[in-house]
């Protein structure tokens, strides 16, 4: 009877794709590498299942990520659209409590409200709860996890609430806590008008650290559960003004139309944001419901959209919005805070409307909540390609001569063409810095058809060559603009435009060269290019373009010697040969010394007063042999 025959690795593949196809768990994977090993396959067919099975993870942990990503995005446009659709404030609430635990993955979720005429705290909406005694807990303001909250208007997170000291532990809210089995608990303001008007929650009955995504996540849905809040207040106080006021139809008119307004604009701004718009869609309804030009920037003060000009101390202006909670008066323009949470994100202007009633007032800073959601979801979605972008990049750099072709194609699916001109920047931060460089990089390339991500001791740059600035330029004009994003000195190196993995790579390791000779030279916190760096960089560069250095270097005396007919050049050459002795030269020469001393005058007319200190004259020997060099 014949054996049978031997796995392939083609049959392996099948195998791995169709596992990716199921959605099969991650253990099943290796499955395939160890029936290969058992059935006697041959060592190169084992290396390859054992490639394939790693690439297969790879794409199986991305879609994981994306199917998280997208689930946490569908339920944010599900609140928003529970906030469009429904009037009913616990129906909203509830939803936002429910998807707060479905997207953290907790136990529980919950939210509590001040009850101002009693002076302290309760239980509004709850998810996942068993306790009654925790359900119906009422809680005294500053105490607890939540007291933390409401008295700093920040969000608090603790591992494991029971030995947490951060904060006020009282028996009732413990007792509460131990009932229902809460260790890891996290907690985040619902902010409305700079005050906080209550808090939701999220918590486990385990231990467990709250990464920086789950507390933004969660300030996000805290932000939908303030406007439903708001919302409900808003008509609370509609209704009582048409109860007092019924003889005053022409005020209450003008207040029912003022509130109807509000909310098809808000409906309109909902709309929007469940289909997919961008920050200018936002700012062109914005402009349009309130009658004026509106203008959009990110928290550097640069136009993300609109032409409304921003005002001067623009930073200032959001940072009072931001203090106040409301939209600020500045001459004839409003200026509005885009905070995600306390992070500032930018702000909003509105020119044209100087005098702005209460209804378009919450209107316009309705719609620094909707940019701020927009913004947001674009930097979550930017997040998630420079993390794939990083992955190119590193086999770019590490291996550009394994798979080009592979290479250019993933570049592509990025809308990156390697093989295309590109400037590779190498910019260095301090080591403790380097997580925050790596995020100002994606920043400054964003909008670009560029590339970024942390290679080995700096962040590379991959930027599309449009013949304007040089290498040099680009590397400063960086280097300055990633000083301002980190807040930390930043340290560029450019190296040579070059098209192709193979070249990119040549071109990063010059690029490096050139950082680490600013660090030997003093010159932290700058950027240059090999050419920048005169003589060094003739050495760091792989072009190694002498007749470029010898022109700079010694230019003005090769053309005054063309010129006049003079040998400017020759008696510089004799006067280093000779040690700088005027007596030797002479005699070198076969001319009088004054005449020496003489030509030596116009050399330092022509070349500068420093011609003769010690690290110019370096440059000047080395640019003199090297065009004895090219003449011979």
């Amino acid at each position: 009877m014949d054996d049978p025959p031997l796995p392939s690795s083609a049959a392996a593949l099948r195998r791995l794709l169709d596992l990716l196809a199921s959605g099969a768990a991650t253990e099943d994977f290796g499955e395939v590498l160890a029936e290969a090993r058992r059935r006697g396959a041959p060592a190169a067919v084992l290396a390859e299942i054992d490639d394939a099975t790693w690439l297969a993870l790879r794409v199986h942990r991305t879609l994981r990520q994306h199917r998280r990503r997208e689930a946490e995005l569908t339920a944010l446009f599900d609140t928003a659209g529970d906030l469009a659709a429904s009037r009913d404030l616990d129906s909203v609430l509830q939803a936002i409590v429910r998807r707060a635990r479905m997207l953290l993955g907790t136990d529980t979720a919950y939210l509590t409200l001040p009850d101002r005429a009693a002076g302290d705290t309760y239980m509004r909406v709850t998810d996942g709860s068993v306790s009654a005694l925790f359900q119906n807990l009422r809680l005294s303001l500053g105490d607890g996890l939540g007291g933390l909250v409401a008295q700093s208007a920040r969000p608090y997170a603790t591992p494991d609430y029971r030995t947490d000291e951060r904060f006020h532990h009282t028996g009732t809210i413990d007792a509460g806590v131990l009932d229902e089995g809460l260790v890891a608990i996290i907690g985040v303001p619902l902010l409305l008008g700079g005050q906080v008007i209550g808090v939701l929650f999220a918590a486990d009955r385990s231990a467990r650290a709250f990464s920086p995504d789950e507390v933004a996540l969660l300030c996000t849905l805290a932000a939908h559960a303030a406007i439903a809040l708001d919302t409900a207040n808003s008509l609370a106080e509609t209704r009582a003004a048409l109860a007092e006021l019924n003889t005053a139809n022409a005020v209450i008119q003008a207040h029912s139309e003022a509130v109807q307004r509000a909310e098809r604009a808000h409906d309109r701004l909902t709309d929007l944001v469940l289909r997919g718009a961008e920050v200018p869609d936002v700012a062109a309804a914005v402009a349009a419901l309130l009658g004026g030009e509106v203008g959009v920037y990110d928290a550097e003060g640069l136009v993300l959209s609109g032409r409304a000009p921003g005002p001067d101390g623009l930073s200032e202006l959001a940072a009072a919005s931001r203090a106040e909670g409301r939209a600020v008066r500045h001459g004839d323009a409003w200026i509005c805070a885009v905070l995600a949470g306390q992070e500032p994100l930018g702000a909003i202007v509105l020119l044209g409307r100087p005098g702005l009633d209460d209804a378009d007032r919450r209107l316009f800073e309705r719609a620094g909540v909707v940019t701020a959601l927009l913004l947001l979801l674009r930097r979550s979605v930017a997040e998630a390609e420079n993390r794939v972008r990083g992955e190119l990049v590193a086999d770019l750099l590490t291996a550009p001569g394994r798979d080009p072709a592979g290479l250019v194609a993933r570049g592509r699916r990025l809308g990156v063409d390697l093989n295309r001109p590109h400037l590779v920047l190498v910019a260095a931060a301090p080591p403790a810095e380097r997580a925050r460089l790596a995020g100002a990089a994606a920043r400054y390339l964003f909008g670009a058809r560029g590339l970024s991500a942390e290679h080995g001791e700096a962040v590379v740059l991959l930027l599309p060559d449009e013949g304007s600035p040089s290498a040099g330029e680009a590397a400063a004009q960086a280097a300055e603009r990633l000083a301002r994003l980190t807040g930390t000195p930043v340290t560029v190196g450019a190296g040579r435009v070059a098209t192709g993995p193979v070249e990119l790579a040549a071109a990063y390791g010059e690029g490096l060269r050139c950082v680490r000779a600013l660090r030997v030279l003093g010159r932290d916190g700058d950027g240059a290019s090999a050419a920048d760096l005169g003589f060094l960089g003739v050495l760091l560069g792989d072009g190694h373009d002498v007749a470029a250095f010898v022109r700079a270097t010694l230019g003005p005396l090769l053309d005054y010697d063309a010129r006049r007919g003079t040998e400017l050049v020759r008696t510089l050459r004799s006067y280093f040969d000779c040690g700088g002795s005027l007596t030797r030269a002479k005699d070198e020469l076969h001319v009088h010394v004054n005449t020496v001393v003489q030509r030596l005058d116009r050399v330092e007319v022509l070349l500068g007063p420093d011609w003769n200190h010690p690290e110019r004259s370096l440059e000047l020997q080395l640019a003199l042999r090297l065009q004895l060099l090219a003449s011979e």
